[in-house]
């Protein structure tokens, strides 16, 4: 007799705290640890259901007054670059893709740190020491990869991708780059080449992590074609992201204990006996 037994990690729920997206909201977020032993099907289940990876947790906002915080995704055969993104390409033709097991350098953290510098100087990761960088690298319990971009003739770091690699697609988990390209649109490329990555690899979708109507900071991805959306349980395509109304009534968020009960866990099956 086969038994098929589901996964059942604990959920927890984090505290209230000032929202980085949206001036005077309040962030609250959904979250789970990432157990090594089931960790792969764990996070491919989750991932498509709008929850994103820091190094051993998983987590997705559930904000009590506000719903505005959407999970997005390319469906990369749909995808088609706009005059401006084609652009982008042709302007980092001088650059070159470097794939490496997730393994911190002093280079990185040293890009790492002047892009927090220049970009994100008051945001939640701007304290972060070369200890806590390699644990954001390192600490992965599934397939991760670092993405790096490298210029042809110096060899010298322009940008950095944490990237998982999940059964449908890529997931970009952190990204920065050298904060003096600016005009290069290095955020744009990445996201770019993960598209061909992905295409090369047969894999549908790329996971860009979250998409904020309202917010500068997020608002970018809504820039890319064929973009899809995580939204009352399923995903859905943003055709025009300007005709999208971001939920911020305090009734648009289902109570934690249903968003839990809702939560699709994979299978682990048993060997047969």
């Amino acid at each position: 007799m086969r038994h098929t037994l589901p996964i059942a990690p604990q959920f927890y729920v984090t505290a209230p705290q000032p929202c980085p997206y949206l001036d005077g909201r309040m962030e609250r977020k959904l979250f789970t640890s990432l157990q090594s032993g089931n960790a792969e099907q764990l996070n491919n289940a989750l991932s498509q259901q709008g929850f994103r990876r820091s190094q051993n947790v998983l987590y997705r906002p559930s904000c009590s007054e506000c719903s505005a915080c959407l999970s997005a995704r390319i469906r990369v055969a749909d995808f088609k670059p706009n005059k401006s993104q084609r652009r982008t390409t042709r302007k980092n033709s001088m650059l070159e893709r470097r794939v490496a097991s997730p393994w911190a350098s002093e280079e990185q953290y040293n890009l790492f740190r002047r892009y927090l510098d220049s970009r994100h100087a008051s945001g939640g990761m701007a304290d972060m020491d070369v200890y806590e960088f390699a644990a954001m690298i390192e600490e992965t319990p599934i397939r991760t990869r670092l993405i790096e971009y490298i210029h042809h003739d110096s060899d010298d770091l322009a940008a950095v991708s944490l990237t998982d690699v999940l059964d449908d697609g890529l997931s970009m988990v952190y990204s920065f780059y050298d904060p003096d390209m600016t005009r290069q649109s290095l955020g744009t490329h990445m996201i770019l080449d993960h598209v061909e990555i992905a295409r090369e690899m047969g894999l549908p979708f790329v996971y860009l992590g979250y998409w904020v109507p309202g917010s500068r900071k997020m608002g970018y991805k809504a820039n890319f074609a064929a973009l899809e959306v995580y939204a009352q349980g399923e995903w859905k395509r943003l055709n025009d992201p300007e005709d999208h109304q971001a939920e911020l009534h305090p009734l648009s968020t289902d109570p934690i204990a249903e968003q839990v009960a809702n939560i699709q866990l994979p299978d682990r099956r048993a060997p047969q006996g």
